[in-house]
């Protein structure tokens, strides 16, 4: 069969969470069908992209936005009900790559990620589809409100609300819906909603391994895109608040913060104990030449990929409650949680002064990482979804 995918962006490198996911989705569909990719990109490309993608699909095509239409689009927003997200990513031009693309192939099924690109899809409700919202981006937007520059509360609102009527509106354009865990089903303003089929992401198993021949470096780590302000925010948690909760008793402990991208504000958090890398060549590397991975998560919705590759590392975790909603795993025994700096700091000290506690964390939450999330058992899932296995 015949899929069109449409992504919101470029799927390589996987610095982000939609590019990981979408990666292994078209990966594995690709086994089966005839792919054909179509990705919309306001960036430069990565050098080795295309050949990465065309080596998972039959058919290439990345669409390139105009970014002064980009601009201009974004202004017309301000007078608009949709997303402002929704704004961002579609252009007539666009559309009409797609539509030809669509008419040229008369795909079986198209598979769209985000509400972002929804748009795109919405005039062929009579052919099979499958839409992926990932995750309730209108709650990871509402939680951003609550620290964010005064300037910026009144836009968080607005689109936080237009984001919550417009993930409901897109349920009526495809036949399938899924998301990335039942945390982030619940959030989904539909009455319906009971219908999107949860897919988690997975790891990759053969890359994320175990190496006890790598020496433990520094205390803690944390690991992702610097860009993102979910990403921001819990660096900063971690460094000016939980760290120095840390340094009163044990005042040489380091930390790590690795991941593309790093903002002024994340730089700035550098000091004698504290390293920021910004790109590593291999990120394996940077989870295991810690001895615990830290990821105190305040705001952001869906799965959080840096847990389940720190945990198919076997290192230990200690992360939010709310990251841990969607995670699942059992407080105290695969994973440890903190509620605020000092209970933050009580935990990871708990595991630098105890290294039998760290190797049962470490051990109990590997194990539970490898029974729950595969990506050979969700992606099969998901191919029963689009094949029709389940109606």
């Amino acid at each position: 069969m015949k899929i069109v995918v449409i992504l919101s962006r470029v799927p390589y490198p996987l610095e982000k969470g939609d590019q990981l996911r979408a990666f292994h989705h078209i990966k594995a569909l690709n086994k089966k069908h005839e792919i054909i990719l179509c990705c919309l990109n306001d960036n430069k490309l990565h050098p080795e992209a295309k050949q990465k993608l065309k080596a998972i699909c039959s058919e290439l095509h990345i669409i390139k936005l105009n970014k002064f239409r980009i601009a201009f689009n974004l202004i017309k927003a301000i007078f608009s009900d949709l997303p402002f997200q929704v704004h961002y990513f579609y252009q007539k031009n666009a559309q009409k790559q797609i539509d030809s693309i669509i008419d040229k192939h008369l795909p079986g099924h198209l598979f769209v990620q985000l509400v972002r690109t929804a748009k795109y899809a919405s005039k062929y409700t009579f052919m099979s589809s499958t839409f992926d919202y990932m995750d309730a981006f209108s709650t990871g937007v509402e939680r951003r409100i609550k620290y964010s520059l005064p300037g910026l509360k009144q836009l968080f609102t607005v689109e936080s609300d237009r984001l919550k009527t417009y993930e409901a509106e897109v349920f009526k354009f495809f036949r399938n819906k899924i998301i990335i865990s039942e945390q982030d089903k619940e959030l989904i303003r539909h009455t319906d909603k009971s219908e999107i089929t949860v897919v988690p992401n997975g790891v990759d198993l053969d890359f994320f391994q175990p190496d006890t021949s790598v020496r433990a470096e520094y205390d803690l780590v944390f690991v992702g895109n610097m860009s993102y302000p979910p990403n921001i925010q819990a660096a900063v948690y971690l460094a000016r608040q939980i760290l120095p909760q840390i340094h009163l008793s044990r005042p040489r402990v380091t930390l790590r913060i690795c991941g593309v991208n790093p903002t002024a504000k994340v730089k700035a958090l550098s000091t004698d104990c504290i390293e920021v890398t910004g790109r590593v060549p291999d990120i394996r590397e940077a989870y295991l030449k810690a001895r615990i991975f830290t990821a105190p998560m305040l705001i952001g919705t869906g799965l959080q990929n840096k847990l389940l590759e720190a945990m198919a590392l076997g290192i230990p975790c200690v992360t939010s409650s709310l990251a841990n909603k969607a995670l699942g795993a059992e407080p105290e025994n695969e994973i440890l949680l903190g509620d605020h700096p000092a209970h933050y700091a009580a935990q990871i000290i708990s595991l630098l002064e105890d290294e039998e506690k760290r190797k049962k964390i470490a051990r109990n939450g590997y194990r539970f990482l490898v029974e729950n999330f595969s990506w050979d058992r969700h992606n099969s899932a998901l191919l029963d979804l689009i094949e029709n296995k389940k109606d």
